[in-house]
Order: structure tokens, then C-alpha cells, then sequence
């Protein structure tokens, strides 16, 4: 088996104090530092997405000045700025790829997002012939649900680290960590 980690959008707009702040989202990211000071050596690639939206449009109608918390969201994680980069507390050494997404659109999963070439994730993930998943980050009931989901329509084996994500709400986070789960990932 090859395995990767795959760390969502642990991003300053996603942490305490962000345009989007999750409670709890530094604790994830010092909780991710300290798993791959212990475990970097268990996976084969370790990537991560960002949040990366254009500055100068509403990103497809995802930004708002009157947002829902649904489908419209206040201005977060432009391309460039402080809340567009890694949460402080995350160690970036071991990250061996990146993907960013929301270029100009409304995007969730980190497979809708390209690395730096340009490729797919689901690309990435075949070309490094990658079978195995550990999913963390931010936001579970968001960005976390969307790319678990996509993971395991992608093939892969996908488990969630349950400790090493954070999500908006409780009760949203349990459905959708449930959700998850029900299409057959793992919950560690």
C-alpha cells in the first residue's frame, strides 16, 4: 500500500482569528505538526490544499457581503495575503505537495484544486500510485466531508483522523463525519 496524508486548508482565515475562524483550528495544526514529527516517515507523499481565491471577483458568487454560511462566505483566504497561508503552527517541512483551489470559483474538495503543475489531485494521486488516504484539517462539515467524499470516489482507502480535524459546528461536524463513515471511510 502507498499512502499519503492529506492536510486541508489549515489556513490563517480557517483558525482562531481568521475571517472564517474554527475553534479549535490551532490546536489542529500543532496537533498535525506533532503526527508527522512522529509519523512522517509512514506516508509516501503529504500534501496539502489551500484556499486560493481571486482577489479582484466574488469567486463565483462564493464571496458575499451579505453571506449565508452556506453557499456565500465573507472575502477569506485570497491568493497572496496573510489569511491565504499555512496556520503558523503547522510544520510545512514535510509537506511534499501542494493543491490550491477556489481559483475563481466556488470549490470544497481539495480535488477540485491543481497543484502547481497544473494536475488534478486525482491525478496526483495516481501518478504517485498512492492507495491509502489520511485525511485532517479544516473544516470537517466543509472542505474535510468534500474531499474525504471525493478520495473514496477516486478509489482510494480513506480514513479520518478524527482528532486532527475541526470543523463549524458540532452537530454538523458528527453528520458529517457519519457521512463520510456510511460511504465507507474509516474513523481513527
Amino acid at each position: 500500500m502507498v499512502k499519503a496524508l492529506l492536510i486541508v486548508d489549515v489556513q490563517n482565515d480557517f483558525t482562531e482569528g481568521g475571517a472564517l475562524g474554527v475553534t479549535g483550528g490551532d490546536r489542529v495544526a500543532e496537533g498535525i505538526t506533532r503526527h508527522l514529527a512522529a509519523h512522517a516517515s509512514d506516508y509516501d507523499a503529504v500534501i496539502a490544499s489551500r484556499d486560493w481565491h481571486d482577489a479582484d471577483n466574488d469567486n463565483g458568487g462564493h464571496f458575499s457581503d451579505s453571506p449565508d454560511f452556506v453557499d456565500t462566505w465573507p472575502v477569506h483566504c485570497v491568493a497572496g495575503t496573510s489569511g491565504a497561508e499555512f496556520d503558523p503552527l503547522l510544520d510545512t517541512t514535510p509537506i511534499t505537495h501542494e493543491v490550491r483551489k477556489g481559483q475563481g470559483k466556488p470549490d470544497y474538495s481539495a480535488f477540485q484544486g491543481t497543484t502547481e503543475t497544473g494536475s488534478r489531485l486525482g491525478e496526483l494521486l495516481d501518478e504517485l500510485t498512492i492507495t491509502e488516504v489520511d485525511v485532517v484539517g479544516i473544516a470537517t462539515d466543509h472542505c474535510v466531508r468534500a474531499s474525504a467524499l471525493d478520495a473514496l470516489d477516486s478509489g482510494v482507502q480513506v480514513r479520518v483522523l478524527t482528532d486532527l480535524v475541526a470543523g463549524v459546528g458540532e452537530d454538523s461536524s458528527r453528520a458529517a463525519l457519519a457521512e463520510v463513515e456510511k460511504a465507507g471511510a474509516d474513523l481513527a
